[in-house]
C-alpha cells in the first residue's frame, strides 16, 4: 500500500461511543439566510480516534498539550495480532515482532468486527497487563489499538493496563481503524487537539510510507537521517 493512510473513524451522532453519544446543532444555515453553515458539536474528549494522556489515570500526569511531539510523530510499527482472541500478552507482542519499536499499533480482529458496530461490543481484543508492562520495559512511548479502549473486557473495573501505561508516560491511541493497513513500519503523524489541562482529546492520525520499510512483509529497523534508529 502506498500514499497517506487515514486511520481515523468518522464522528457522527450514531457512532460507536463510550459514555454520552455525540450531538450537534446548526447555529447558522445557508438555507435560513445565513452566509454560511456553522455547526456546534457536543462530544467527549474520548470520542472517535483519540489519545489518552498520562493524566487520564495519573493525578498530576502530563495532559494532552504536554505530550512530547516526538512521541506522536515518528516511525511506527503496525503489528499483526489478528489471531489473538481477547488479550494481547507479552508473548503475543514478542511473537508479532514488537521488539525494537518505539511506537506500535495493534491490528486485531477489532478492525473488522467490534470497531465496525455502532454499539458497544461485549467482546473485543484489548491489551493485557503483561503486554502493557512489556511495552514499558522495552521503552515504547506510544501504543494504539483498533477499539475504543485499550483495556481488555475482563479488566474494565480496575483498569490495570491503563494504569501501567499512563504511569510510565506511554501515550495511548484508541479507535484507530487499521482494517486497510498492512503490518509493517510506517511514519506516523498523530496530532491531538490541544485541550489544555485535559486528560484526552480527539487525535487525527495518518500513516505514511517509510523509505526502506517492509510494510506488509514484517518488521524492520529503520535508520533516519542523522543516524538514529527509531523503529
Amino acid at each position: 500500500m502506498t500514499g497517506v493512510i487515514d486511520i481515523n473513524i468518522p464522528i457522527h451522532t450514531e457512532m460507536l461511543h463510550w459514555g454520552r453519544r455525540p450531538t450537534f446543532e446548526m447555529v447558522e444555515r445557508i438555507a435560513d439566510g445565513s452566509p454560511s453553515d456553522v455547526s456546534r458539536w457536543l462530544i467527549g474528549a474520548h470520542t472517535g480516534t483519540h489519545v489518552d494522556a498520562p493524566a487520564h489515570f495519573v493525578p498530576g500526569g502530563a495532559t494532552v498539550e504536554q505530550i512530547p511531539l516526538e512521541h506522536l510523530v515518528g516511525p511506527t510499527r503496525v503489528l499483526d495480532l489478528r489471531g489473538v482472541a481477547e488479550e494481547i500478552t507479552a508473548e503475543d507482542l514478542e511473537a508479532a515482532g514488537a521488539e525494537g519499536a518505539a511506537r506500535v499499533l495493534f491490528k486485531t480482529r477489532n478492525s473488522t468486527e467490534a470497531l465496525t458496530r455502532n454499539t458497544r461490543s461485549e467482546t473485543w481484543v484489548g491489551l493485557a497487563p503483561s503486554g502493557a508492562q512489556w511495552l514499558v520495559d522495552h521503552d515504547v512511548v506510544f501504543a494504539g489499538l483498533d477499539y475504543m479502549t485499550m483495556e481488555a473486557p475482563a479488566h474494565t473495573e480496575a483498569w490495570p493496563t491503563h494504569v501501567i501505561l499512563c504511569g510510565a508516560g506511554v501515550v495511548i491511541l484508541e479507535n484507530a481503524d487499521l482494517a486497510q493497513v498492512e503490518p509493517g513500519d510506517y511514519l506516523m503523524v498523530c496530532q491531538p487537539v490541544p485541550f489544555e489541562g485535559r486528560e484526552a482529546a480527539p487525535a487525527p492520525t495518518v500513516l505514511l510510507p517509510l523509505p526502506g520499510s517492509t510494510s506488509g512483509k514484517g518488521p524492520e529497523t529503520i535508520v533516519l537521517d542523522g543516524g538514529g534508529a527509531d523503529a
